[in-house]
């Protein structure tokens, strides 16, 4: 079975249409599928809703297909760093479920195993647990979160085999790895593509079985809030 394809652009044919649920990977700046996000963008495919734990910013990740208006509703856990986003969303244009970031992160671990639901406790006596089944065990109050199941995934990872298995480099780990596992389809873009073999079994993150379709692109490293001390005088 062929998982490697030229660009972006081919490695979504087939798969895009309107009003569908695309899981992505990524954190801050970090880790995010910018080539696959491009072509979604370029394919004109409208009304999405997005899992992601945030929106990129003004003019890289999620936030270009803000720009476009093409995102209909975002289920995430930081929103912040995108004007677009805050505007949209003030102004009714653009709908929000805000999840806690562990929770959203195992509602998509839920989602790839297959598990429809699960209760937790973060988000009881907040708005997160409004309309929500509450049940007690032990004494204790939880709250029914389910599980996310995409119509797609997309994700970014650093080194891949022809077969699909991925290593992740650093913090760009992330929410990939629970993001490529809950979709119904996963295509992940890389860095580099090594020959098969050549990736030692221990050290591989995410294994072939979830990876569809691969491509090979080169990525704009960005770093989203840059900290410097001062210079110290000679």
């Amino acid at each position: 079975m062929k998982k490697v394809y030229a660009n972006a652009t081919e490695a979504l044919d087939g798969l895009l249409q309107d009003g569908m649920l695309i899981a992505a990977g990524g954190f801050g700046l970090c880790g995010i599928p910018e080539l696959l996000l491009q072509a979604i963008k370029e394919s004109g495919a409208k009304d999405l809703t997005f899992a992601s734990n945030n929106a990129g910013v003004d003019d890289f990740g999620i936030g270009i297909l803000l720009q476009t208006k093409q995102v209909k509703k975002m289920i995430s856990s930081y929103v912040g760093e995108n004007a677009e986003f805050m505007r949209q969303y003030l102004s009714g244009e653009l709908e929000l479920e805000f999840n806690p970031q562990g929770t959203l992160a195992e509602r998509m671990r839920a989602g790839g195993a297959g598990i429809p639901g699960f209760y937790t406790k973060t988000g009881v006596g907040t708005v997160i647990a409004d309309g929500k089944e509450h049940k007690e065990f032990n004494g204790e109050t939880y709250i029914l979160e389910e599980g996310i199941f995409a119509d797609l995934s997309i994700i970014k990872a650093w080194k891949a085999d022809d077969t699909g298995n991925l290593v992740f480099r650093k913090t760009a780990r992330n929410f990939n790895v629970p993001a490529a596992t809950c979709g119904k389809i996963c295509i992940a873009e890389v860095e580099e593509i090594v020959p098969r073999g050549e990736l030692d079994p221990d050290c591989i993150h995410l294994p072939g079985i979830y990876v569809h379709r691969i491509i090979q692109g080169e990525h704009e490293k960005r770093i989203e809030q840059r900290t410097t001390r001062k210079r110290e005088e000679a």
